[in-house]
């Protein structure tokens, strides 16, 4: 069966998330190298008060996925694709075989770091349920000041980014129209115009990166394509966090390629959700709640 690993993005971070890594050893390799790198332990990462940073945020979540993904594809569960949102795209390329997760691990870093200093507070992003792509453009067009679509995440589902003066004078014309508002827990205005400069600085790390051809087949959730080249993925990791979020097209693509399941690396949840939608009789899973004979059997084609 063809299966795709789907990594979440800023958002999805529970506290505790690192303590609950597989007791496997491909596994706490990973941890252990995360320690080693970034000298500090999981702990100081993944605790609530921690959690309020995007740069532990989004280093969670990295070594979630890697984790995960490793102690799998240690286990012969192998995947025809991978695809991360936003921050996940990173460990979406450590698994595809296209960056170390060290040096993933400094990019992160350097990320979670532009991304947080450049809107310390009063920017986010807010869910909009119940309305599809061109009600909730039709809204923001002559209304939003400094309020952009950032993510299009289902048919009625979309992703707001900006500050929230901006988004907060939005809601009586969402609900007018019969949408639903939901403030989510990042708290940067990714996926819009508004981190040009910030993609731009990290375009400049990942210069000096080597990279290598995937191995397996890596799908940006940016341009609703597969990549192949290093310097598009390369490209794709450095300017996610300024450009939109196409998640309902990449996960299209994914299905009319033949896709059959698709298992989310932990945490886990709201990508199983999104995929459902488009796969409703496909496999839809998380890692952490699915047996590993099950997992193994899911990526058997």
């Amino acid at each position: 069966m063809s299966a795709v690993f789907t990594c979440p993005g800023q958002g999805a971070q529970r506290p505790g998330m690192l303590q609950k890594l597989p007791a496997h050893p491909a596994a706490q390799d990973v941890a252990a190298s995360a320690e080693a790198v970034l000298g500090q332990a999981l702990g100081a990462l993944d605790s609530p008060q921690a959690l309020g940073h995007s740069r532990n945020v989004q280093l969670s979540l990295l070594i979630s996925s890697v984790a995960w993904g490793r102690y799998l594809l240690s286990e012969d569960c192998k995947p025809r694709f991978v695809l991360g949102l936003s921050i996940g795209a990173f460990p979406a390329a450590v698994l595809a075989g296209s960056l170390t997760f060290e040096d993933a691990l400094q990019l992160v870093a350097l990320r979670g770091d532009l991304m947080q200093n450049a809107f310390p507070s009063g920017f986010g992003m807010m869910a909009v349920t119940g309305l599809d792509r061109y009600q909730v453009q039709a809204i923001l067009d002559g209304n939003a000041e400094a309020v952009y679509l950032a993510n299009i995440n289902a048919d009625n589902q979309c992703v707001l980014s900006g500050s929230w003066a901006g988004m907060d004078a939005l809601k009586p014309l969402i609900a007018k129209a019969g949408g639903h508002c939901q403030a989510l827990s990042v708290t940067v205005p990714s996926h819009c115009p508004l981190l040009d400069e910030q993609a731009l600085v990290l375009k400049s790390a990942l210069d000096k990166v080597a990279m290598q051809a995937p191995r397996i087949g890596y799908v940006s959730a940016s341009k609703a394509r597969q990549l192949r080249d290093k310097d598009a993925i390369r490209d794709d990791l450095a300017m996610n966090m300024a450009r939109q979020v196409h998640w309902l097209d990449a996960s299209r693509l994914l299905a009319e390629r033949g896709v059959q399941a698709a298992i989310e690396l932990p945490p886990s949840g709201t990508l199983t959700g999104l995929f459902r939608r488009v796969m409703p009789q496909g496999h839809c899973v998380g890692a952490d709640s699915t047996r590993l004979d099950s997992l193994q059997l899911l990526c058997s084609g």
